[in-house]
């Protein structure tokens, strides 16, 4: 995570970080960040996309990937589908592919696989919700967490919603106090 401003500022670093997690079997994950970065630095992010063992973004990001890359559909499952089963140098795991939707089902696409699996997400009352800000990096979080405890990907996913909803009732990207565990 992160590492989406350092394909754009420094490609070398990311493709260094790129092959080393390819070459010890780590997982290398990858967030669209925001729909500029697969418009303007297009380069960069196709030249990682064969290391890459997660891509998370959400559906801005994913037809602003769509669009820069003349993809037949901009629809966020088709978006999914492609960048999960995109050529893969460590073929030792499965590409996932994540896309978010705010309120709308949380999209995932495993390569190989057919079909894209849908994840309803946690449910708020309107009234709760105090600013999304952050809330992607949020999922991103609460997702790697799991995936870095070696939970069930349904589980991960699980724990990304959970700390984006609880992300979306503070001001700005922060988390609540006193602190809360996921108990899933």
């Amino acid at each position: 995570m992160g590492l989406t401003k350092t394909t754009a500022v420094c490609p070398e670093a990311i493709m260094e970080l790129a092959n080393q997690a390819a070459t010890k079997n780590k997982p290398f994950v990858l967030s669209l960040s925001a729909p500029f970065i697969p418009q303007f630095f297009k380069d960069p992010v196709d030249a990682s996309a064969p290391y890459w063992d997660y891509v998370i973004g959400n559906e801005g990001e994913a037809a602003a990937y769509a669009e820069s890359h003349n993809l037949p559909s901009k629809e966020p499952k088709d978006v999914a589908v492609h960048l999960a089963n995109l050529p893969k140098e460590n073929k030792q795991r499965k590409r996932v592919a994540i896309v978010t939707q705010g309120t709308e089902p949380t999209l995932v696409a495993v390569q190989g696989e057919d079909g894209v699996k849908e994840f309803p997400v946690h449910a708020i009352e309107p009234s709760k919700i105090n600013d999304t800000n952050g809330a992607g990096d949020a999922f991103a979080g609460g997702f790697l967490a799991g995936i870095m405890q070696n939970k069930p990907l349904e589980t991960a996913i699980n724990m990304g919603q959970w700390l984006a909803k609880l992300s979306i009732q503070e001001l700005g990207p922060s988390y609540p106090f006193p602190k809360q565990t996921y108990e899933g």
